[in-house]
Order: C-alpha cells, then sequence, then structure tokens
C-alpha cells in the first residue's frame, strides 16, 4: 500500500522538484532577493523567524480560517438542502447564491474592517463570503445526483420523505461533500490572508504586508509557503477521512 501511494505521488515530486530547482536558479541568477528570493532564502527566514509565526500569527489565522470554515459549512449545506427541498427556495436563493460571487473581494473586505473594526470578525467574514459559494453548490449538485429508480424503489417500500433524504440522498450526496470541503479551505484560507492583509494585527496576511513595507522579498513568502504547507496538510486529512467514510467512491 505504501509503495502505491509513493509510485502514485512520484510524477508530482518530480515537477515539485524541478520548479524548486528552477526557481533556485533563477532567483540566484537574478540576484535580488527583495523580489524573488529564491527557496532557501525563505525557508531560512522562516526558520529564523519560527517564533513569531508559529507562535502568533499561524495560531490567529488558522482561528479565522477554522471559524470560517465552520460557518461556510453549516451556512453551504444549509442552503443546498433548502434548494433540494424546494423549488421556491431554489428560484430564490440560488440567484443570490450565484450573484454573491459577483462582488470583489478586495473591495468588500475594508468595508468588513470599517464595520466589525480590527478584530477577527472581518476576516471571518471575508473568509465565509469566498468559500461558501463551492459548499452550497456543490452539495445541492450531488443532492440532485440522487438516482430517481432508487428513489421510486424506496416510494414504493413505503418510505417517506425523511428516509429517503437519510438513507439515499445523503449517501449520494457524501462525496460531493467532501469535494466541496477540499476546495474550500484553500479558499478560506485565502480569505483570510486577504482579510488579514487589508486590515489586522496579527496573522500570516498581515505579517506578509508588514515585511513587504520592509522590503523583505524573504519574509513575505515565508508565510504563504507557511499557509500553503497548512492549505495541503487540511486537504490531505479531509482525504483521509473522505476514504474511510466514502469507500464506495470509484467503485463501477
Amino acid at each position: 500500500m505504501k509503495k502505491s501511494s509513493y509510485t502514485h505521488n512520484l510524477p508530482a515530486l518530480i515537477v515539485l522538484f524541478a520548479m524548486l530547482m528552477f526557481w533556485q536558479l533563477g532567483a540566484m541568477n537574478l540576484n535580488a532577493a527583495y523580489i524573488l528570493p529564491s527557496p532557501v532564502q525563505i525557508f531560512e527566514k522562516m526558520w529564523e523567524l519560527r517564533e513569531p509565526l508559529f507562535t502568533v500569527h499561524l495560531p490567529a489565522t488558522l482561528l479565522i480560517t477554522s471559524i470560517g470554515l465552520v460557518l461556510s459549512i453549516v451556512l453551504g449545506v444549509a442552503l443546498a438542502i433548502l434548494m433540494d427541498v424546494s423549488v421556491l427556495m431554489r428560484k430564490c436563493l440560488y440567484p443570490i447564491v450565484v450573484g454573491s460571487q459577483t462582488i470583489p473581494t478586495t473591495a468588500i473586505a475594508p468595508l468588513f474592517v470599517l464595520w466589525f473594526g480590527y478584530g477577527i470578525w472581518s476576516k471571518v467574514l471575508v473568509s465565509v463570503l469566498i468559500t461558501f459559494f463551492p459548499i452550497t453548490i456543490t452539495v445541492y449538485d450531488g443532492l440532485r445526483s440522487t438516482r430517481m429508480d432508487m428513489k421510486k424503489l424506496l416510494l414504493t417500500y413505503g418510505a417517506t420523505q425523511w428516509e429517503i433524504f437519510l438513507k439515499l440522498k445523503i449517501p449520494y450526496a457524501l462525496p460531493y461533500f467532501f469535494s466541496a470541503i477540499k476546495m474550500a479551505i484553500p479558499i478560506s484560507v485565502i480569505g483570510a490572508a486577504i482579510g488579514e492583509w487589508l486590515g489586522a494585527q496579527s496573522g500570516l496576511g498581515y505579517f506578509s504586508r508588514r515585511m513587504m513595507t520592509q522590503l523583505d522579498g524573504a519574509g513575505v513568502f515565508a508565510p504563504i509557503v507557511l499557509l500553503s504547507v497548512v492549505a495541503m496538510g487540511s486537504v490531505a486529512v479531509i482525504t483521509l477521512l473522505e476514504r474511510r467514510f466514502v469507500r464506495w467512491r470509484g467503485e463501477s
């Protein structure tokens, strides 16, 4: 099993290594770390700034991301269920859900800071605004993908709509739900970073902006790399949970 997993990931690891080598050589030839630091310089900066990064700014960003993701899951799943059970609700909510994504995040985020201050809630709202949409649409598509012949069969046996929802629609929608979470995690991290960049007192986005004012290229990239690692690790955890709870996925 482990050998198969390593073989499966080997092409991605090779491409990643080649990209890092190309980046390292390009940065060395450019010799302008304030514009394009090398991967080695970035990791050195991360080690140098490990205390504020890991004890202050990373926990602040994780808190915002976690709260925003939980709220997005609750809101997104609730909207998906409402649109699935009621045609009227779908006609009312679907255009609003889609329209909410036409609002430029960089335009609305400063208003959230103005309304809610520099605390976590202005950043949480930015994260929710750009995260709930993929959850809503993907889970809704999962609920609508339920096979009609199975539904008719359960109705023939006298099943109620609630029993159909629990025993048929939820299993069908579960793979879509995990896919939505895997899409939402990176977006949630991005939303938190955007909110921190535009107005915050702590967090990786705030730290990156502060390093930019000091023309510290490696300091700007260090929290970005850390954000990427956190997002990839979180997606990997969700993938493991998906394999645990959706064992039938991929079967014909």
